[in-house]
């Protein structure tokens, strides 16, 4: 994608990492607020699909007009283990309960993206397969006193402390699992703009 694109790009996201991710990738974007929603999406739903639904849901809650040559960029990134979704937790002990049942296992994180403008709209969802070292109670509660992850999926960010000792093995993008599979972005913003 040429980086003089003729479009502006509006991050529809809060997070501080999705907008360093957006800026390394050269692509200049204006960051705007939804209107609030929900993260609740229908029983039937799984891992992948799970995101995707709510990266669509969360750019539906944007009502302001579209004009020509502006596309709305959605995320939602959910971490997926035993079949179940692990959300931000509420408190330390949800925190620390979550860690446990990561360390020594296998988990999914998966970012769902919605691209709409005026006259389209698309949307996918990337994988990434993180295998996690057992960590101790200590080294949990060191981490999660320390970093306090009450806004992170799963209760960690891999780019933080417990990313260096924990992770042994990835499958798939880094940046994904940070909340924005970039070079997908790339991609498919490519594809959407037609070039």
């Amino acid at each position: 994608m040429d980086p003089k694109h003729s479009y502006e790009i509006l991050l529809a996201s809060q997070s501080p990492r999705r907008s360093a991710l957006m800026k390394e990738l050269g692509i200049t974007f204006r960051v705007v607020e939804t209107e609030h929603s929900d993260e609740k999406y229908p029983a039937d739903l799984s891992g992948g699909t799970i995101a995707q639904y709510l990266a669509e849901h969360k750019s539906e809650s944007y009502t302001k007009r579209l004009e020509s040559k502006q596309i709305l960029l959605t995320a939602d990134t959910i971490v997926w283990h035993g079949e179940k979704e692990l959300g931000k937790p509420a408190e330390r002990e949800e925190a620390v309960e979550m860690l446990r049942l990561l360390s020594g296992d296998t988990h999914q994180v998966f970012t769902g993206v919605c691209l709409r403008s005026a006259e389209a709209q698309s949307s996918f969802f990337a994988v990434t397969d993180v295998t996690f070292s057992r960590l101790s109670s200590e080294e949990i509660e060191h981490y999660v006193d320390l970093y306090k992850p009450f806004d992170k999926a799963g209760a960690y960010g891999i780019q933080e402390w417990i990313g260096h000792i924990a992770v042994e093995k990835i499958v798939g993008s880094y940046f994904n699992v940070m909340g924005l599979p970039v070079q997908r972005v790339y991609s498919e913003l490519k594809k959407f703009i037609g070039e």
